[in-house]
């Protein structure tokens, strides 16, 4: 017998062995004996998930992973739009009113800001930076907002502001993937993926969450701050433009017609049926229902996702620019996507680092140009949902991953040639509007310079949890099963802020 015969006589056993082990007791037994021994053994002692008092996990139909869902109890919730700020805005030009810190603006650092603290890029002894803009108290609230937001001043009434949050993390990446994922690494789901796995979604011919960025690059974490991790892929952000395509590859290829498209992907979903009924892997007709869903939206996104159509106030009331890719047009584009029925939309308007390096990563610069950007866009997306009668069942969420510091930046000990602040871990600010949430509140509180929460402190998975219940869920019940253990968003902390809820 040849080389060769040899060879296709080994490769066609391996094929057969591998048939087997699909497809026969003995070999399943044979395979499995230790699972099945330690399957027993979790019967008799109880086993993990035993207890009868936790609430039933969400249901997952792999046939039709979208499909609205009951949330574990009423939430006053139904869908979330939430505004990341990629580079973390300064809080000190912004929200924090600190009238101390201005007193200290050019005064070397005291020492006991910087004893046994770790810092991005500070070292040696930096200068105190005194806040780089003016603050006036707005609203019936009576609450600070510096000039830099002069729209979104006047709709502080609609929103509870968060002034003493905290992380551990001081780099952009580990700290966007933390505040959105539950964890500083990669490989967990996100925040908007949990959200859609367990509710699924109004529309189904919209993905159930939709990505849109802006500010010319992707946040630090890259596409991963949107994956869906463990979770059914199905769950995954899908990224949308607000310029040109709403989703690459959305229009046919010249020379295909609608009938034809529809054809080869009936042809190609048996072949994914047969497959499935050969290994019965549930992620097969996640596939299945991937494709249909990708053929509905041929017809449905791009009317969806066409601002032109809206009437003139709406946008000057947002600021918009049709045609162009901008923060203003995902925000619109964001009510758009709510009003249509679609469950998590999340915007990256990246650009938001104080570095004080170059004028565009000034407090008094950069941030400036930044804040106009935002300010009538965010200012308008409250005023809208809210005669449109969404404001309710909509949460708001507006933030960065971290603070800047109250002392100015000085990398490798030299002044930088702007005034600018190096990454905060131990204070920031976030607010939320809308979904159930009080209005025109503001808790927690910073020092007399802004450096540490002495109030109030919160952290991602409070955030996290927050935004969870305010859907229905209670974030230590809401898990999925990966690798042996219950995972979920939150992991082992977090807290729901009760005195933001309404």
């Amino acid at each position: 017998m040849t080389q060769k015969e040899l060879q296709v006589q080994r490769l066609v056993k391996e094929a057969q062995e591998a048939q087997l082990r699909l497809h026969t007791r003995r070999h399943f037994l044979k395979e499995s004996a230790m699972g099945l021994g330690a399957l027993a053994m979790g019967s008799l002692l109880g086993g993990c998930g035993s207890n009868s008092n936790a609430i039933a996990p969400v249901a997952f139909d792999p046939a039709h992973p979208l499909l609205p869902k009951p949330p574990q109890f009423a939430g006053k919730a139904k869908s979330v739009i939430y505004l990341h700020m990629a580079g973390a805005p300064s809080q000190l030009e912004l929200f924090d009113y600190k009238p101390e810190l201005m007193k200290m603006d050019g005064q070397d650092c005291p020492p006991s800001l910087l004893a046994g603290k770790k810092f991005a890029f500070i070292s040696g002894v930096p200068k105190m930076l005194g806040p780089q803009a003016r603050f006036a108290q707005h609203g019936e609230s009576r609450t600070w907002v510096s000039e830099n937001l002069p729209h979104f001043s006047t709709v502080v009434d609609e929103v509870s502001f968060l002034k003493a949050v905290t992380t551990d993390q001081f780099n952009h990446a580990p700290a966007q993937l933390l505040m959105h994922t539950g964890s500083p690494r990669l490989g967990r789901p996100s925040m908007g993926s949990w959200v859609t796995y367990g509710l699924g979604t109004e529309n189904q011919n919209l993905p159930g969450f939709v990505v849109l960025t802006s500010g010319g690059s992707f946040p630090d974490a890259g596409k991963s701050v949107w994956g869906s991790g463990f979770l059914p892929s199905v769950y995954q952000g899908v990224q949308c433009r607000s310029e040109g395509d709403p989703v690459l590859f959305i229009k046919d290829p010249n020379g295909m017609s609608r009938d034809l498209r529809k054809a080869s992907i009936e042809t190609i979903n048996e072949a994914n049926r047969q497959e499935y009924a050969e290994y019965n892997d549930p992620e097969i007709l996640s596939r299945i229902s991937q494709y249909e869903m990708a053929y509905r939206m041929q017809i449905t996104a791009p009317n969806v996702m066409n601002i032109n159509d809206e009437p003139s106030y709406i946008h000057e009331m947002y600021g918009t620019q049709p045609g162009k890719s901008c923060f203003a047009n995902n925000v619109l584009l964001a009510r758009k996507l709510v009003e249509k029925g679609v469950r998590y939309v999340q915007l990256f308007d990246w650009g938001w680092d104080a570095h004080g390096d170059s004028p565009n990563n000034a407090v008094n610069i950069g941030l400036i140009n930044k804040c106009r950007t935002i300010d009538k866009a965010i200012t308008a997306l409250l005023l809208d949902l809210k005669q449109r009668g969404l404001l309710e069942e909509t949460l708001v969420v507006w933030g960065g991953e971290f603070g800047r510091t109250p002392m100015m930046e000085n990398r490798n000990g030299i002044n930088a040639p702007f005034k600018g602040r190096d990454h905060h871990t131990e204070a920031f600010t976030i607010w939320m509007a809308g979904g159930g949430i009080k209005p025109g509140y503001t808790y927690g509180e910073t020092d007399e310079i802004g450096y540490s929460a002495v109030s109030g402190k919160t952290d991602a998975f409070d955030i996290q949890a927050t935004i969870l219940n305010q859907l229905g869920f209670n974030h230590e019940q809401f898990t999925y099963y990966f690798q042996g253990r219950p995972f979920r968003l939150t992991d082992v902390g977090g807290k729901v802020i009760r005195d933001i809820i309404a």
